[in-house]
């Protein structure tokens, strides 16, 4: 029985309670990989299971070691699991209950590498005797007495690759481990060889010490890797076991998180994390947003606030309602993000890995070219087959499978911490090509909480009427109408909406619009800056609303950060000409347009990509999705509406513009280390091959090198968390190039 098949026992065989059921109808469930290594892996598991009925897509994420497999209704389900054992790999679905700090890769490593350490470290001793000139009965000893310790330990020791290997050549491929095992047997089989026939050398110290230094190795960039992934990590640990229910009673229940469902209300003690996305019903507090958006103040909870999953109560019980379940939470939602980052094929990505596919061909067929001209040469089989291995074990390609995903994990993790989510890993590659940046105006450059000044005429009953339209449109604008007319909505009003115009309905005969001049057949050219929308009535403007909104705090600093990474700044806006030229002035905006419908932006971001390059837009409204998704890249801000946040590349989830310009700091110094980590793998190769083909590199060395160069990709992307963001230092010190 496959170990997929004895955990599916443990689990009473339902694979069903692993399964999130998606909005776009399709299904997702994950398995978890632990064999999973290198690019072959990866190609291995993906291919064998986009070629099962019903699966949409499969993606392997090699620093998590997981699958996820997204399908329709036409595939079988148990057949999954299946798949991916024939293609080698042992596999178990994920439960989410699992506490992530447990490890059992890394704890498997631990173990292998303690006993290849302590076999090494024994068997050096004898080596050193028969070093210093022990006569011939007492290094045969030696020698024996090596080998009844070397060989279980290595037996042990090598089993995280040569599981690995077998599992390859079973189905007929093979991957980085395979060199490797072959490498460790033949250099075993050879201080074996030595023993028996009473040679005067044998390498058992050779082969334990090379299996330390692999597994060492492996063991190292293991620990990086998910030092790197610690804001994936730090997500999940984020997620409290459950909540306590407030029953009919009065009562308190314990629920489990995965048993909340919207609707049920529960109690948030001082000290208590948001289990899921909530709203607050009665109570007051102070909650923690830090570990959630980078927000160091914290937010006052009042009934009707809402709040994301995750966040700390600081102060006071309150009462919340769940509005989402816990697998569509924001701690999901942001984990998944995280986890695509890493996943996603950019072009780097892409080469790196076609290089990788190559590499199990070209180095066997290396190794036994090396083995050969040694022998032509006359060095004799010991030498030229020490050669062949040395050449197996160092052209590794552990950095080269490592250059691009580890960049953009990191990079991910670092803008999360700072308040922004990345929600596509290409973003990173295309923001890194910005040239020009576009900003809509309102709720972008300023707060998007406009304020009604002045009406004319001042007419109550024109208020109401505008109110009552205002009520059905989520624009700004329109809620401050609303609110000031004391609408909310619940009366049933047929309106239709034109985005980026304003909305109109048929009332008692009547035709009424709310919007701007020219979609209610006005003039708006008065020279104030103060945004207007129109009330129409039978096609005539009868009344005009004027309009005040705070402009964000670091707008005109973020700008400045802009120009002085290289970056002109546009404005695109639907609002009148005065108001956008004004803020214009104000932010120090290099040009402007105004008075722009959705398509109009949307042609403009074409106009702005063909005179300047690539594009970047940011924007939160509903008329800003056509341009956001037309932009090269896109920004929304944390008040955005829900299809400009779907439309965005990222997302900022506080309230400082400034992550704008953070992000593409980040962005150009991710670019700059994906360059560098591919030119250090390729340096590698170049330099280590011809050296191990000349005979200048044992099988020991060949390990540390090999393992080394896998280090020093992690250790290279991790410079990218060095410095401060928005959160931790002024704006103009973050963004210096």
């Amino acid at each position: 029985m496959s170990d997929a098949a004895l955990i599916l026992d443990e689990a009473e065989g339902d694979l069903g309670a692993f399964v999130a059921h998606g909005a776009d109808g399709l299904n997702e469930i994950c398995f978890a990989v632990p064999d999973a290594y290198c690019a072959a892996c990866i190609d291995s598991i993906e291919t064998a299971l986009r070629q099962a009925p019903g699966v949409v897509a499969a993606r392997v994420n090699l620093s998590q070691r997981r699958v996820l497999i997204r399908y329709d209704a036409a595939a079988d389900l148990a057949a999954l699991p299946d798949r991916i054992t024939r293609s080698g790999y042992r596999n178990f679905p994920v439960d989410a209950d699992v506490d992530p700090r447990h490890d059992a890769a890394l704890a498997e490593l631990m173990r292998a590498m303690a006993v290849s350490g302590f076999a090494a470290g024994n068997i050096m001793l004898f080596s050193v005797s028969v070093w210093a000139g022990a006569d011939e009965s007492t290094r045969a000893l030696f020698h024996w007495l090596s080998a009844l310790l070397a060989l279980p330990a290595i037996a042990y020791a090598s089993r995280p690759f040569i599981r690995s290997a077998w599992a390859e050549l079973r189905v007929g491929r093979t991957n980085m481990d395979v060199p490797i095992s072959i490498g460790v047997t033949l250099t075993t089989a050879l201080s074996l060889f030595e023993t028996i026939v009473g040679g005067e050398h044998a390498y058992f110290d050779a082969s334990t010490m090379l299996l330390f230094f692999l597994l060492a190795g492996r063991t190292l960039d293991h620990l990086i890797r998910k030092q790197a992934r610690s804001a994936v990590d730090n997500l999940a640990q984020l997620s409290p076991r459950g909540a306590y229910r407030i029953l009919p009673d009065g009562t308190l229940a314990f629920l489990r998180l995965a048993e909340i469902v919207p609707g049920m209300r529960f109690m948030l003690r001082a000290g208590d994390r948001v289990p899921v996305d909530a709203t607050v019903v009665s109570g007051s507090g102070q909650i923690d947003m830090a570990m959630v958006n980078g927000e160091s103040i914290p937010l006052s909870a009042q009934p009707g606030v809402a709040l994301p999953a995750g966040a700390i109560n600081l102060l006071g019980s309150i009462e919340i309602r769940a509005d989402r379940p816990s697998s569509d939470s924001f701690l999901a939602r942001m984990a998944a993000y995280i986890a695509a980052a890493e996943d996603t094929r950019t072009r780097y990505r892409r080469i790196a890995d076609r290089a990788a596919q190559l590499y199990a061909p070209v180095v066997h067929l290396t190794a036994a070219a090396t083995f050969a001209l040694w022998l032509l040469l006359g060095a004799g089989w010991h030498t030229a087959l020490l050669n062949a291995v040395a050449v197996l074990i160092i052209t590794c390609p552990c950095a080269l499978a490592l250059a691009v995903p580890i960049v953009h994990v990191v990079a991910a993790g670092r803008l999360f911490a700072n308040g922004i989510v990345m929600r596509d890993g290409s973003a990173l590659e295309r923001m890194a090509a910005v040239r020009v940046a576009a900003f809509d105006k309102t709720g972008t450059l300023t707060r998007g909480q406009p304020r009604l000044v002045e009406q004319t005429p001042p007419d109550p009953a024109l208020l109401a009427m505008a109110g009552r339209l205002a009520a059905h449109s989520n624009h700004p604008l329109s809620r401050a109408i609303a609110e000031t007319a004391g609408t909310d909505g619940t009366q049933p009003l047929a309106v239709t909406e034109f985005a980026g115009q304003g909305v109109a309905a048929q009332i008692d005969d009547t035709r009424w619009r709310l919007g701007n001049a020219a979609f209610c057949g006005a003039s708006d050219t008065g020279p104030d800056a103060s945004s207007h929308v129109w009330l129409a009535r039978g096609g005539r403007p009868v009344c005009v609303f004027a309009f005040e909104d705070t402009l964000r705090a670091d707008a005109a600093s973020t700008v400045a950060a802009l120009s002085a990474l290289g970056v002109g700044v546009h404005i695109l806006s639907g609002d009148r000409v005065s108001a956008v030229r004004g803020i214009a002035a104000t932010v120090g905006a290099a040009s402007w347009s105004a008075a722009l419908a959705p398509e109009q932006k949307q042609a403009a971001i074409a106009a702005l990509r063909q005179a300047h390059g690539a594009v970047l837009m940011v924007g939160d409204g509903i008329n800003d999705a056509p341009a956001l998704r037309a932009a090269d890249v896109s920004i929304a801000p944390a008040s955005a509406a829900d299809i400009g946040r779907a439309a965005a590349d990222f997302v900022l989830t506080n309230d400082r513009l400034s992550g704008v310009a953070f992000v593409l700091s980040i962005a150009r110094r991710a670019d700059r280390l994906v360059r560098q980590n591919l030119g250090l793998a390729v340096a590698y190769n170049a330099i280590v091959l011809p050296l191990a083909i000349a005979g200048q590199v044992t099988p020991l060395v060949a390990a540390i090198a090999m393992s080394s160069s896998s280090i020093i990709v992690v250790l290279n992307a991790l410079r990218l968390r060095l410095g401060a963001g928005p959160s931790e230092r002024t704006t103009q010190i973050e963004v210096a190039p």
